[in-house]
C-alpha cells in the first residue's frame, strides 16, 4: 500500500460516526491521473490487485489503477464499435453508452450498461461479458430489458446483485415512475423466465421524478439501497445527491431512517453539494480489503472545462447501522 493511501486509511479509521457527521461531507479523496471526463463510474478489483474503472463516455472507457489513487485510460469495452446499440442512440454521437455496472460471476467479467438519449425512453440495457475485463476482450450478448414511449418507465441505469442464495437481481430505472427489479437467470444473465415480475423499490413523490441510478449492496442483515436525487450533467449547476434506504429483503420494501417508504418518496440523505463540490452522484460501490468503497462523480468549482471527476470515498456505518461517507 502506498503511503498516501496508507495515510488516508488511517485517518478514515480515526474519524468515530458521529465525528464525519458533525464534520459535514467529506471532499472526495486524493485521486490523480486521467479523472476528469468520469460519468457514471463502476470499479471492480481484478484477479492482480488492479482496479479497472468503467465509465459513460464513446464505446465505455475504461480505467486503470494498482493503488486506488492513479487511473490510467487504457481504452474502451468497444474499440471496434458497438453498432447494436445504435437504434437507441444519437445518432451525431454514435457508442456514447451509458451507466457501467461491472462485477464478476461465474469465473467471468459481467458488464451491464445502458443505450439511450437525454429525456427518452427509447432505451435499452445490455450485457456484454468478458475472461479479462480489459479493453476489447468484450463479447456482446444483447439485451436484457428494453422501453419505450409506451412505458412509464426507464430502462437505464443497470446494477446487477446477486443474494446469498445465489439468486440475481437487476435494479435499474430514471425519472417517470422511479426504481424498478427484474429477477435475472444467473445461467443467461438476462432476465428470469420462470419469474417475470417487475418490481417497483423506489419512486420520488410531489413535483418530481427525479431519481435514478440504483446501486444496492449488503452489510450485516439489511440491504441497502443508494439512489441520486435531482439533477445530473449540468456542471456546477448540477444538484445532484445520493439517497439511501435500507430493507430486509432484497425486494423491499426500502425505507429511510425515519421508517418512509422508498416508494412513497422516502430517502436518507448521505452525499451532497458542498463547498467547491458540486452534484456528487450515481454511485457504485467496491468492497474493497480495507472498507466498502463509494466511487461517484461529481463537478468542481475550478475545473475547465466543466466535465465530470472521479470521486472516491469510504463508507461506514453508524451505531443504528445507517451509512455515512468518510
Amino acid at each position: 500500500m502506498r503511503l498516501p493511501r496508507l495515510l488516508a486509511v488511517l485517518a478514515a479509521v480515526l474519524l468515530s460516526a458521529p465525528a464525519a457527521e458533525a464534520a459535514g461531507y467529506p471532499d472526495p479523496g486524493y485521486v490523480t491521473g486521467d479523472i476528469t471526463a468520469v460519468h457514471d463510474p463502476s470499479m471492480i478489483r481484478a484477479a492482480d490487485g488492479s482496479y479497472l474503472l468503467y465509465s459513460t463516455d464513446q464505446y465505455l472507457q475504461i480505467r486503470r489503477s494498482t493503488d486506488r489513487i492513479h487511473f490510467t485510460k487504457i481504452g474502451s469495452v468497444w474499440p471496434n464499435g458497438a453498432p447494436w446499440t445504435a437504434p437507441f442512440t444519437d445518432p451525431a454521437h454514435p457508442g456514447y453508452l451509458w451507466a457501467p455496472d461491472i462485477s464478476f460471476h461465474n469465473g467471468k467479467y459481467y458488464l451491464y450498461y445502458a443505450a439511450s438519449t437525454f429525456g427518452s425512453r427509447n432505451s435499452a440495457i445490455f450485457l456484454a461479458t468478458s475472461a479479462t475485463g480489459l479493453p476489447g476482450s468484450w463479447t456482446n450478448q444483447g439485451i436484457v430489458t428494453q422501453t419505450s414511449t409506451s412505458d412509464d418507465y426507464n430502462a437505464i441505469d443497470p446494477n446487477l446483485f446477486v443474494d446469498s442464495g445465489g439468486r440475481w437481481w437487476l435494479s435499474f430505472g430514471s425519472w417517470w415512475t422511479g426504481i424498478k427489479m427484474y429477477r435475472l437467470d444467473p445461467a443467461t444473465g438476462k432476465r428470469s423466465t420462470s419469474d417475470t415480475a417487475l418490481r417497483s423499490i423506489a419512486q420520488r413523490t410531489g413535483s418530481t421524478s427525479a431519481e435514478e441510478a440504483p446501486y444496492i449492496v449488503q452489510h450485516g442483515s439489511y440491504y441497502y439501497l443508494f439512489v441520486s436525487w435531482d439533477l445530473c450533467c449540468q456542471g456546477t449547476k448540477s444538484t445532484y445527491r445520493v439517497m439511501a434506504g435500507r430493507a430486509t429483503s432484497i425486494t423491499g420494501p426500502y425505507t429511510d431512517r425515519d421508517g418512509v417508504r422508498l416508494t412513497a418518496g422516502g430517502g436518507t440523505q448521505i452525499l451532497a453539494s458542498h463547498g467547491d463540490v458540486h452534484g456528487p452522484g450515481h454511485v457504485a460501490v467496491l468492497h474493497d480489503t480495507d472498507a466498502d468503497v463509494l466511487v461517484y462523480h461529481y463537478y468542481y468549482s475550478d475545473a475547465t472545462p466543466a466535465t465530470g471527476k472521479l470521486g472516491i470515498n469510504l463508507i461506514g456505518y453508524d451505531s443504528a447501522g445507517w451509512p455515512y461517507v468518510y
